[in-house]
């Protein structure tokens, strides 16, 4: 039975980081073991502590080893990818890379150009998630590495995997941090209540390509503020990572970059399976 794992990390330490957890069954289908919006949540999960949706989730640093046993205790398995949206790289981050570039050619016009990486942003922190997986024996996946190569470590960018999963012409308008400019002259509550449709709407996407999608959003009167739906987007987030580390383990994937650092995108109209599906 395989097993995938999606991580939205956070590029500083500062910042809280989405986990999901997917496995796979005999009829090359794939199923939610666990989501959580940080670190600490989904180890928690491993040790019986469901996640208080209510609670703003503490941001700490990457363990990889914390995130490998937490994994293997809730699917019973070991994990055959780990997909991460950062930036990584067998060498050093210090600025773009040609992967960012190739990304940007590809979907720039759609809306998904990728933020350019630094020396700071994440540099330090991203070289060390890749050393910690890779001292576990999951090497960073490049494009010198067969796709469906595992146990392997990927670099997965989830606006591109969404236009692949629903083969929307432009980017999904349901980053919290991009709200007023997706909807100028709103109210917060009214943006609130756009945004949580949004993202209702991307995880019913997802729920037709993995079973058991458990997300559950409060309704929009309950959410607080755009603070407290970020929690939602980041675990939505490490979802659409866990399915594009399902594709590439199906071999439904493709690289952008080069020899030293590729971000992999799911082909478009495709289930992790390989079954041709409604884009």
């Amino acid at each position: 039975m395989p097993a995938v794992l999606g991580i939205d990390a956070a590029w500083t330490p500062t910042e809280p980081s989405g986990v999901a957890l997917l496995v796979g069954g005999g009829d090359g289908g794939w199923r939610q073991a666990a989501v959580a919006p940080s670190y600490g949540s989904f180890i928690a999960l491993a040790r019986g502590i469901p996640v208080d949706w209510r609670e703003r989730p503490a941001a700490s640093r990457p363990d990889a080893a914390a995130l490998l046993d937490a994994a293997r205790s809730l699917a019973a398995v070991d994990v055959d990818v780990v997909a991460v949206d950062m930036p990584l790289s067998t060498l050093p981050l210090t600025a773009r890379r040609r992967a960012d570039a190739a990304v940007s050619r590809a979907f720039g016009a759609r809306g998904a150009s990728t933020h350019s990486p630094s020396a700071v942003r994440p540099g330090p922190l991203a070289d060390s998630l890749r050393r910690g997986f890779g001292g576990r024996g999951y090497p960073l996946a490049t494009e010198a590495t067969g796709c469906g190569a595992a146990p392997a470590l990927i670099e997965v960018y989830p606006h591109a995997s969404l236009l692949a999963l629903t083969g929307a012409p432009y980017r999904l308008p349901y980053k919290v941090s991009r709200s007023l400019r997706y909807h100028p002259g709103t109210t917060v509550r009214e943006r609130v209540r756009r945004l949580r449709g949004e993202i209702a709407s991307l995880l019913a996407s997802l729920g037709g390509r993995i079973a058991g999608v458990d997300l559950t959003l409060p309704p929009a009167g309950e959410i607080p503020s755009l603070r407290a739906l970020k929690r939602h987007e980041d675990a939505l987030d490490a979802l659409v990572c866990a399915w594009s580390a399902a594709c590439y383990l199906q071999g439904e994937a493709l690289p952008y970059g080069d020899r030293t650092a590729a971000i992999w995108v799911p082909r478009p109209g495709r289930d992790p399976a390989g079954r041709a599906g409604a884009a």
